[in-house]
């Protein structure tokens, strides 16, 4: 709804100008104003695991998305908002591609849909040192979708540069519209020439969001995110993947914000592990999350971690619901 309102009032700027010019009015400083502000939706695709919401970080300089070794770290669709006095890109980090195999990751795929529905450039990532065979899915899309394409081998910093010219002439194959950057998102190689370029690729659109904001996601879902990262990292097998976070209380006062979250798993045995023995377990979580959420907000936090079952959630189409996954 902001990016169609945002083109209908742009459109209606055009017409207003023309009709200025018709009775003469001096408008060339306004007509520069209007015409070379660009903006647009740069959707970030790719595999799981392939540095999406890596480089989404290293774009915005802020830590917006979560990132973890674990394929399917990054469940939602996350808007990080990029400015300049002449620039807007609305960049838009999505779940991996997968092949669902239940209620959740048919979510997760309906968000990565979404995303191909609504983009003025893809970035598409790639990972060079991922063998198994490519997206069809995603190659066959953004061969049909009349949109340029940024197409980002990332890692290069662990492959040849025999290696990196035969993925370059195999991606042209595959994608012959896409320009191809070998780049390093962890190490931060190449990526400084990726703006530039998007700036280049953009239409030319007033801003879609304000200026002072850099993400359309609330404040508790970043305090979700956090303690889901840290359980990402210190649970294995199918224990992380049985969680979800909700935040029930955010109150600031004084100074320090006051946080009580929940963490719901699908089985009373997984209750026991998160909670760990004589709660050893959620305490290393909650004082890892808490680390990281003082930084994100520059405020001292109070912390507390709460765990709840909620059976089968992950399949259930009404906890989806109510965890946010339309």
């Amino acid at each position: 709804m902001d990016r169609l309102l945002g083109r209908l009032v742009f459109s209606f700027l055009k017409v207003d100008l023309k009709w200025e010019d018709q009775f003469c009015f001096s408008n060339f400083a306004v007509r520069n104003i209007i015409y070379m502000h660009k903006a647009g939706f740069v959707n970030i695709v790719g595999k799981p695991n392939a540095g999406k919401s890596t480089l989404l970080n290293q774009l915005m300089g802020e830590k917006l998305a979560i990132v973890t070794q674990k394929a399917q770290t990054t469940r939602h669709r996350i808007f990080g908002i990029y400015n300049e006095e002449d620039l807007q890109i609305v960049f838009s980090d999505t779940p991996g591609v997968l092949d669902p195999k239940y209620g959740l990751q048919e979510k997760m795929m309906d968000f990565v849909k979404d995303s191909l529905q609504d983009a003025d450039v893809f970035l598409f990532i790639v990972d060079v040192t991922d063998k198994a065979e490519p997206s069809e899915f995603l190659i066959d899309k953004l061969n049909k979708i009349p949109v340029p394409v940024l197409l980002l081998l990332n890692k290069v910093d662990q492959t040849n540069q025999e290696g990196l010219e035969k993925l370059v002439g195999e991606w042209h194959e595959r994608i012959p519209k896409a320009e191809i950057l070998p780049i390093s998102a962890l190490n931060a190689f190449n990526t400084d020439v990726i703006l530039p370029k998007l700036k280049s690729m953009l239409p030319e659109n007033p801003a879609y969001y304000d200026k002072d904001m850099y993400t359309d996601k609330p404040e508790r879902f970043f305090v979700n995110e956090a303690i889901r990262e840290k359980i990402l990292l210190n649970y294995d097998k199918e224990i992380p993947y049985s969680v979800e976070v909700v935040t029930e209380q955010f109150k600031e006062k004084e100074g320090i914000i006051f946080i009580d979250s929940i963490i719901y798993v699908e089985r009373d045995t997984q209750k026991g592990i998160i909670i760990g023995h004589k709660g050893e377990a959620i305490k290393k979580v909650g004082t890892e999350a808490r680390i990281d959420l003082e930084k994100f907000f520059a405020k001292k936090i109070h912390l507390n971690l709460f765990v709840k079952v909620k059976k089968d959630w992950r399949k259930n189409d009404r906890d989806l619901k109510n965890f946010g996954y339309r």
